[in-house]
């Protein structure tokens, strides 16, 4: 027997094939296993749900953007800022503090109101120990009918508010302090101001409104110097419904915006700039939102109009 290498070895093809058709079966064995396996799921990114407001120290707000008053006239709206909010009871004689850590929170809204009897507290400020850069002493005939809303600055942070109320323990009241955004309760009450002028040191200006009036939007500022005024709202002769006692270090930096409800009729506000000549201020006094409020008196009777 000899071996001739032209012709390739019978056996050697056999084991070749052999081989091939084992590892073709493999190959489909596992395909088809694997039709049976569960779709692998794609790697969802996932984020800690925080709340967007804190009982207390609010440092992790979103400044601007979102959240329950963003969009529309939301944070324009008082009732919805009160819908949304969850108030403090303040009791008479005691206080409250509000905390705001986050440096990016540049102004907050502070809300009070009564359930028909008189309020009467002091709303301060605190940046660091022992300075008070804007404190004011509220008072309102009626904390139900005409509630106080304001917006104070709050830049550099961090800041705390501070309210006391300085009324009896038969008399508490409400309160609602939280972050005020780009269009909140500030950018509503700057949109309608139409006109400022200038108030001397000493000097006073006073704005009558129709009954159609609802409520009147007020900004007072300084050119940098410190704001010391009274903001009055008057109906009939030497009758204060609405006080407020301000002082601002530095009016500029830290204005000062307020909406004051005015029902009724003979509405008249008045602003005081209790500061020496030296110290002038600028106030600018609007309608805010104007309703039907010219048909109605106060008791209810039908003013001009037949039936």
């Amino acid at each position: 027997y000899s071996y001739n290498q032209s012709k390739p070895c019978r056996l050697c093809e056999d084991i070749k094939y052999t081989m091939k058709l084992s590892a073709a079966l493999a190959l489909i064995a596992l395909t088809g296993a694997n039709a049976f396996a569960p779709a692998a799921k794609a790697p969802v990114a996932t984020e800690l749900a925080m709340s967007e407001y804190r009982t207390s120290v609010r440092d992790n707000v979103d400044v601007g953007v979102g959240g329950p008053l963003a969009g529309g006239a939301g944070g324009r709206d008082l009732a919805e800022i009160w819908d949304n909010s969850s108030p403090v009871i303040v009791q008479g004689g005691s206080l409250r503090t509000w905390s705001f850590a986050n440096p990016a929170i540049e102004s907050v809204q502070v809300l009070l109101k009564t359930e028909g009897r008189p309020l009467d507290a002091d709303v301060e400020l605190w940046q660091g120990p022992d300075n008070t850069p804007h404190k004011m002493r509220v008072y309102v005939e009626d904390g139900a009918l005409r509630t106080f809303n304001a917006v104070i600055g709050t830049p550099r942070g961090p800041n705390t508010v501070a309210i006391r109320n300085i009324g009896q323990l038969e008399f508490p009241l409400d309160a609602v302090v939280r972050p005020d955004r780009d269009d909140g309760l500030a950018a509503g009450i700057a949109s309608v101001a139409t006109r400022s002028e200038t108030i001397q040191g000493g000097a006073l200006r006073t704005y009558p409104f129709n009954p159609t009036v609802d409520s009147v939007a007020i900004i007072l500022k300084t050119d940098g110097r410190p704001l010391n005024a009274r903001i009055e709202l008057l109906q009939g002769p030497n009758n204060n419904k609405q006080v407020v006692e301000l002082y601002t270090e530095d009016g500029l930096d830290r204005p000062f915006f307020a909406i004051v409800e005015t029902p009724g009729s003979g509405n008249v506000v008045r602003v005081v700039n209790t500061a020496p000549v030296e110290f002038p201020l600028y106030a600018s006094v609007d309608a805010y939102r104007v309703g039907g409020g010219g048909d109605w008196a106060d008791d209810g009777l039908m003013i001009g109009r037949a039936f």
